[in-house]
């Protein structure tokens, strides 16, 4: 079974739209305003799965900065999973600035079916991740129904690329200190952070983190997934393509190619992000 755990659907419509959304929010015009910026459907990410024997997908939006833009896209993914319940699990957008109203709205999304808060992208979202009372609300909702919270990380070093951002992970190491009975996924190898896990007391702190290896090709060689399995324990690390940024196939190939044994390879494709969501 392969479950990949970092896709991204919107709505069909936002592919024709894309001047007036990037108009209205800062993360699409960073991220998508370019006209050969891929644009996945519900229908698109089935048929990639299909032609990569996938069997299940965690499926959010961005990081938007504009309500309106935000609830659209949630309804979007809420009416996916629905309509895909074995195949689609769902994460929400809110961004913490909104103060109440993104409390609502996660709650409000939590109550129609979507699992957790993702992806959150502290750069164009233009909130401090490490500040205690900006993201106290969203954190402590989904606290309180055990929903886990996944993060947009970056390299602090090496080579730039559209998105790549200022979440590092001394930010994220403070974020974590500051919610440990949250369960947060960092997206990307949270931008580098399992190799400090080495320090005793950073690992100590990521007792309830995640790392997926969403655009890995892009960022690190395959040794990438027995290093960072070995260094945080095999249990917290989740297959992700980041799709549609690449096709599934690549990075699947990636995995499957880093020289796994068989039940680290089993756990990392499926069985880590299964326990973590009860699939």
């Amino acid at each position: 079974m392969v479950i990949d755990a970092h896709c991204h659907i919107l709505p069909p419509s936002f592919r024709d739209r894309r001047a007036e959304i990037a108009q209205r929010d800062a993360t699409f015009a960073a991220l998508l305003s370019d006209p050969s910026a891929a644009i996945a459907s519900a229908e698109d990410l089935l048929s990639a799965m299909d032609r990569s024997g996938v069997d299940r997908a965690v499926v959010m939006g961005m990081g938007w900065t504009y309500p309106d833009v935000a609830m659209e896209a949630n309804d979007y993914i809420i009416q996916a999973v629905a309509d895909n319940p074995n195949r689609l699990t769902g994460l929400c957008s809110v961004n913490p600035v909104w103060g109440e109203k993104a409390f609502s709205e996660a709650k409000r999304c939590f109550a129609a079916g979507l699992a957790g808060i993702g992806e959150l992208h502290a750069d164009t979202q233009d909130f401090d991740i490490t500040s205690v009372e900006t993201m106290a609300p969203i954190m402590e909702l989904a606290r309180s129904d055990g929903r886990p919270v996944l993060v947009h990380a970056s390299e602090p070093v090496g080579h730039r690329y559209p998105g790549k951002g200022t979440t590092t992970p001394d930010k994220l190491y403070r974020f974590i200190q500051n919610f440990p009975g949250n369960p947060i996924i960092c997206a990307h190898w949270g931008g580098g952070l399992p190799f400090y896990s080495l320090m005793p007391e950073v690992k100590e702190s990521l007792k309830t983190v995640y790392f997926d290896s969403a655009a890995s090709p892009f960022l690190y060689q395959p040794e990438v997934f027995a290093t960072v399995s070995e260094l945080v324990g095999k249990g917290k690390v989740f297959f992700a393509s980041d799709y549609p940024l690449l096709d599934i196939s690549r990075p699947l190939d990636q995995a499957r190619n880093a020289g796994l044994a068989p039940d680290v390879e089993a756990a990392l494709l499926s069985g880590n992000v299964a326990k973590l969501f009860g699939l």
